[in-house]
């Protein structure tokens, strides 16, 4: 079964409710407008709807979501349930084969409301990063997470708003290499330490490879985290816009040397240490100085 976790659509009743406000987030025609950012043109033909099922057609299942970077579940609730509703609204009213992540604000959290939503049909809860990044963020977000885990729906972690400097004194890249990178790197790791023991059964599926927080647990296991050789079989990762390399390389961080369920097997044969001929020779040869080792002290 081919399926996309990840797409975005903007609906007509979603357009319409962008462009009722009349501060950020605004659309003004197809001019959005963000706090802190500078104003972006967007493109109509990235939301319509026919051209967009003909990228589908080889699709069995797309699930579309809120776009969390406009920050619409960080506004107080008032103003931003008419957003979250207009989004529902022109998301039920999809043909196939496009399905849903709920949203919902987390300024207040109403698990009755979304437990509401998800009777709907909703495939489960996209939330924004930046709400789940710290013990805080989870803690006020674990009434919702609460509707998930005892439904048996999963938890969808999207990159939030991206907190920049001045608007217009970075690259066009940096927001979807820079704070989205970040906060998927602390929203993974905050749901290692926090959101886990609160929410045993919960099944997570983080956006962009988590930011690639995965390659970090040789450094966490240096710090006093957890040894490797374990896995959370509830967590999984959503390549977005990452290419072979990075794939490749959280593959092996996730799926070879991980033991399940305190079985002594691991999925695969635990690499050799040693980093192969191609490597070897970028180290020694071309780049000789580009990769630094340090010597632990042996006193």
């Amino acid at each position: 079964m081919a399926v996309d976790v990840h797409q975005h659509l903007w609906t007509p009743s979603f357009l319409e409710a962008l462009r009722a406000r009349t501060r950020p987030p605004v659309l003004d025609g197809w001019t959005l407008v963000l706090e802190g950012e500078t104003p972006y043109e967007v493109d109509p033909a990235d939301h319509d709807l026919d051209s967009r099922l003909k990228r589908n057609a080889g699709l069995e299942l797309a699930l579309v979501s809120l776009s969390s970077p406009l920050g619409i579940e960080h506004l107080p609730p008032a103003e931003a349930w008419p957003l979250v509703d207009a989004y529902h609204e022109g998301a039920r009213a999809l043909p196939a084969p496009f399905g849903a992540w709920a949203a919902a604000p987390v300024a207040d959290p109403d698990p009755v409301r979304l437990a509401a939503t998800l009777d709907q049909g909703f495939a489960g809860l996209q939330l924004p990063a930046t709400a789940v990044q710290d013990d805080a963020g989870l803690r006020r977000a674990a009434p919702l997470l609460d509707v998930l885990e005892e439904r048996g729906l999963p938890l969808f972690v999207h990159p939030g708003p991206a907190a920049g400097g001045a608007a217009g004194s970075e690259p066009v890249w940096w927001a979807a290499v820079v704070p989205y990178v970040q906060q998927m790197h602390a929203a993974w790791y905050a749901f290692q330490a926090f959101g886990r023991p609160r929410h045993p059964r919960l099944r997570v599926c983080f956006a962009l490879l988590a930011g690639l927080a995965p390659l970090h647990s040789e450094r966490q296991i240096n710090r006093g985290g957890h040894g490797r050789g374990l896995v959370d079989p509830d967590l999984f990762v959503e390549t977005s816009s990452y290419g072979p390399r990075a794939v490749d390389a959280v593959i092996r961080e996730l799926g070879i040397d991980v033991v399940v369920n305190g079985s002594d097997q691991p999925y695969a044969e635990a690499p050799s240490p040693d980093l192969g001929d191609a490597a070897r020779h970028a180290i020694t040869v071309v780049n000789p100085h580009r990769l630094l080792t340090r010597k632990e002290s042996q006193s």
